[in-house]
């Protein structure tokens, strides 16, 4: 059951929130849940915040035979309007009022376009160290079929259709956010652009992971090196029929 917070993701940092050590307890009592969410800092932007929490809640609340859901967001600064909001379940707008200009659609689908980039990087450039002889340009011609069938491939995919985008072999892989190939003159600065992307998305991770493990001595051992990711660290935790875990 809880593999289903696996699936939540912190839109920023494009991995999940069990791997980034922000699931602080877990408690089940018969069919209810009660989930606990740490961040870095208290500060975090509430808009992340509140989505990730949503989602947590979401993603636990459409489970079969689960009876009451409550998703709290602990030691953050509007910690008190947002567990009001999830407990009502406001919405962002409803629970942030005049605060929130806009729904979280639109940061959602940002945050997905930019992980679809860090990911269509990653893929071209092992593409390119496989291949050395080839040129920045030769990018261009490269389709989905041409790709290896590896993690990276299997992560593009996810995000190709996260956001739309074709994922049949015969589709270009260097596209913009609207799934148009660069042509061979814009193929070496797009990935050069998609690639200072992918680091900072990479360095916003590890730069979390280190603020975490300073506000929360022991979290160390909550949080999964991206390279490690097929490992589900809360997959196996609860192994009677109630217990926390902090």
């Amino acid at each position: 059951m809880l593999r289903a917070l696996d699936s939540v993701i912190d839109p920023e940092l494009d991995e999940p929130i069990t791997d980034l050590g922000f699931v602080r307890s877990v408690t089940l009592t018969g069919s209810s849940v009660e989930v606990h969410l740490r961040l870095p800092t208290s500060f975090c932007a509430p808009n992340f915040a509140y989505l990730m929490a949503s989602d947590a809640k979401d993603a636990l609340t459409a489970l079969p035979n689960v009876g009451v859901v409550t998703v709290e967001l602990d030691d953050h600064h509007d910690s008190d309007i947002i567990n009001s909001g999830l407990v009502a379940d406001a919405g962002y707008k409803g629970t942030f009022l005049h605060e929130a200009e806009n729904d979280l659609d639109e940061l959602r689908a940002t945050f997905q376009r930019k992980a679809h980039t860090a990911a269509m990087e990653r893929s071209l450039t092992e593409f390119l160290r496989a291949r050395p002889e080839l040129a920045e340009t030769a990018l261009a011609n490269v389709v989905l079929g041409d790709l290896p069938d590896d993690s990276a491939k299997a992560a593009l995919l996810r995000r190709r259709v996260t956001i739309g985008l074709s994922t049949v072999d015969s589709a270009s892989v260097l596209v913009d956010e609207r799934g148009s190939p660069y042509p061979a003159v814009l193929a070496a600065l797009a990935l050069r652009r998609a690639r200072s992307t992918r680091i900072s998305i990479d360095g916003n991770a590890h730069f979390c992971r280190g603020l975490l493990a300073t506000r929360y001595p022991g979290s160390e051992v909550d949080l999964m090196p991206k390279a490690e990711q097929s490992y589900f660290p809360l997959s196996s935790i609860i192994r009677t029929h109630k217990r926390k875990i902090a």
